[in-house]
């Protein structure tokens, strides 16, 4: 694959120059279409050691408008890095739409590493690439255009190069002993960046495979292959898809099931106050000592909660956050996107929020909210939510094989208690903020709403991230199950 990089491509200086004006000023045209779209871009610089990867990022920094590009260079992790998921310090620098990032260094980096000094297994290697292509084509379905440049050198040219830098005062500092440890490697890092490349350079996000030996081959290629990637991504680009709706303008709604998961809860469980009062101070306790315990081991937690209105999510949370040292847990409160938010991939709100190691994250509701609320509710296409499902199910993958305890409750109520809730709520002074004008519109979609939450449970319950299906018309059995529940997670998990 990489033997067509390696022809000898050279372009005069005299050619060199005559061309940039014309690049550079379609460059900046295309950067001013961008600013006013609907699309953001993401442009990734990878390939050889001396390959000109520093050259190139300054090349696009100076031909196009700064001022709208943010520039990631990827290198060492930091402390803060290293305490979440891998896929966290580039999602949490995802540009918005209308911007640019070009990322010095990639989430191809670490696994291309890992390979060549044998760090993992070929197995291993290829099911993260296969994760990293299932990733870009989420972000190509969340309008990112995704350009990726490997710059290639054979091997006596990188030799040369790299000698070159080396005695070269202003670069010298760039060849350093991990830079001649990486070139003892070359065969290794050829041949696992050839299969990196063939796994992932796919139709929604290719490879540019660029022979890097001459300067000014280099830079044209660079920055040609870019405009016209620019020019292709925003003439194709349609405005966000319009959501479904049945013949009278609204949401199309799913069916009512006669049976689902959701229904087979026996919500007449009940549990004695008494019983309550003697259990849940013994709960929280343990829970206290299992929460340090957390922190020591260096692992976290996630706790999401989903459920009808006025269903007695915050309640349970409290008995939780009772028991816990306010230094070691947050509360996440989700709410309709703001601008900023939806600005982004859906997913970026969550990601950029999750809990260092150690440390607990309690959602009053999450990102469940696309496959629920936004499904019912028409606030956004049907093909947006029906692959929330995949995707939801990958970043929670994601977050079990770092290491973190993920637990998501349902608290289920009959329409009926949710009703007297409701009415209590009306002449409970201190509870009538709770309840709004859409809580009421909502009963209306009871059925659907309740279909809904069996789709997902039934398509997002995973051995590395269950649903618990807790039965809340008694405010004392729900909050028992989920102390409970959440106690024995954490004693599972810990011994692991």
């Amino acid at each position: 694959m990489f033997e067509a990089a390696e022809v000898g491509h050279r372009i005069s200086k005299a050619t060199y120059t005559r061309r940039e004006p014309k690049i550079r000023a379609g460059l900046l045209d295309v950067q001013r279409r961008l600013a006013t779209s609907h699309k953001a871009v993401v442009v990734l610089i990878g390939g050889a050691e001396g390959a000109g990867k520093e050259e190139t990022v300054a090349l696009l920094l100076a031909w196009m408008d700064a001022r709208g590009i943010e520039t990631h260079a990827m290198w060492e992790e930091t402390d803060e890095e290293r305490e979440r998921p891998p896929l966290w310090r580039f999602w949490r620098a995802l540009p918005p739409r209308g911007k640019m990032a070009v990322f010095f260094g990639s989430w191809y980096s670490q696994p291309i590493i890992e390979r060549v000094f044998d760090e993992t297994k070929n197995l291993v290697f290829e099911r993260e690439m296969r994760r990293i292509v299932d990733f870009e084509q989420m972000l190509a379905h969340e309008d990112v255009l995704l350009v990726k440049f490997w710059l290639h050198l054979g091997k006596d040219a990188q030799k040369k190069k790299l000698k070159k830098m080396k005695h070269d005062p202003r670069l010298r500092w760039r060849v350093s002993p991990l830079t001649w440890k990486f070139f003892k490697q070359y065969d290794a890092f050829r041949r696992v960046s050839e299969r990196a490349v063939e796994l992932t350079s796919t139709g929604f996000a290719p490879w540019a495979i660029v022979e890097a030996e001459d300067d000014h081959y280099r830079n044209l290629t660079v920055a040609t292959t870019l405009l016209h990637a620019l020019r292709d991504g925003l003439a194709g680009a349609a405005p966000p898809a319009e959501p479904a709706a049945s013949g009278d303008g609204k949401p199309s709604l799913p069916a009512a099931r006669e049976i689902n998961v959701i229904r087979e809860l026996d919500l007449t469980k009940h549990l004695p106050e008494v019983q309550y009062d003697r259990l849940l101070p013994e709960y929280q306790a343990k829970l206290g000592k299992l929460a340090r315990k957390l922190h020591d081991s260096r692992r976290s937690l996630i706790l999401a909660f989903e459920g009808p209105d006025a269903a007695g999510k915050g309640g349970a949370i409290r008995r939780l956050t009772g028991a816990i040292d306010p230094r070691l847990y947050r509360m996440q409160s989700v709410a309709a996107p703001t601008d900023e938010e939806r600005a982004h991939p859906y997913l970026w709100r969550f990601w950029r929020d999750l809990p260092r190691q150690g440390h607990i994250t309690i959602y009053d509701r999450s990102w469940y909210g696309r496959v629920l609320v936004e499904r019912i509710e028409g606030f956004c296409a049907p093909a947006d939510w029906q692959r929330a499902y995949s995707e939801i199910n990958e970043f929670e993958a994601e977050l079990a094989e770092f290491g973190t305890i993920v637990l998501k409750f349902w608290l289920a109520i009959s329409s009926e208690e949710e009703l007297r809730r409701f009415k209590d709520r009306q002449t409970t002074p201190y509870k009538q903020y709770k309840l709004t004008e859409e809580d009421w519109r909502n009963r209306a979609k009871w059925d659907a709403y309740e279909t809904a939450a069996a789709d997902m449970v039934e398509r997002t319950s995973t051995d590395h991230a269950p649903w618990i299906l807790v039965e809340a018309n008694d405010k004392a059995w729900a909050r028992i199950k989920v102390i409970k529940t959440v106690v024995k997670a954490l004693k599972t998990g810990l011994k692991r």
